[in-house]
């Protein structure tokens, strides 16, 4: 009896690690999907209510979730308090990004990129830069999709699978 309690828990651990392990891959997806929104918010209310870039910031971190959500909060409350410039304060966001999301370099490095651009030009030109951002964000989302359709369910498997493994050779 022992044994048996001791199987089935040793095969749920291993399969709630692989689950998690693939949650990555859905996660990275969604917050692509975010962040993607979150730029088009952006270049709704620069382009067309005209808003400053810090109050614009506030107001999608005000509409979105999660990591997206602190993100344009940080970076709005930086850009509110003053003594930063627009291109430190990303920075500086970016990084709590980073730290606390499942994004990769690529979508590090576009964002970086558009951190670049973001306050030096006229409406049209950002309107440009942003929809720019949103392309590569879209290949890397693709790429994100892809990853996860082709690894999601081979992961879960194989936290069942080797919880399977453990028990067969600890018998």
């Amino acid at each position: 009896m022992v044994k048996l309690i001791g199987a089935v828990l040793i095969v749920a651990a291993s399969t709630f690690i692989g689950f998690e392990f693939a949650r990555r891959f859905s996660d990275r997806t969604k917050l692509l999907r975010q962040l993607k929104t979150a730029l088009q918010a952006l270049e709704a209310e620069i382009v067309f209510s005209h808003k400053p870039l810090g109050l614009a910031a506030k107001d999608i971190g005000e509409q979105t979730d999660g990591p997206i959500s602190k993100f344009f909060s940080r970076f709005s409350r930086l850009l509110l308090q003053g003594g930063t410039n627009v291109k430190a304060a990303w920075e500086e966001s970016l990084k709590e990004l980073e730290r606390k999301s499942p994004v990769r370099a690529g979508e590090m490095e576009v964002l970086r990129q558009f951190g670049e651009t973001l306050g030096k030009h006229d409406l049209v030109s950002q309107q440009k830069h942003i929809r720019l951002a949103l392309v590569h964000l879209e290949r890397e989302s693709g790429d994100a999709e892809e990853r996860q359709a082709k690894n999601e369910k081979m992961i879960k498997s194989l936290g069942f699978l080797s919880g399977l493994l453990i028990v067969i050779l600890l018998m």
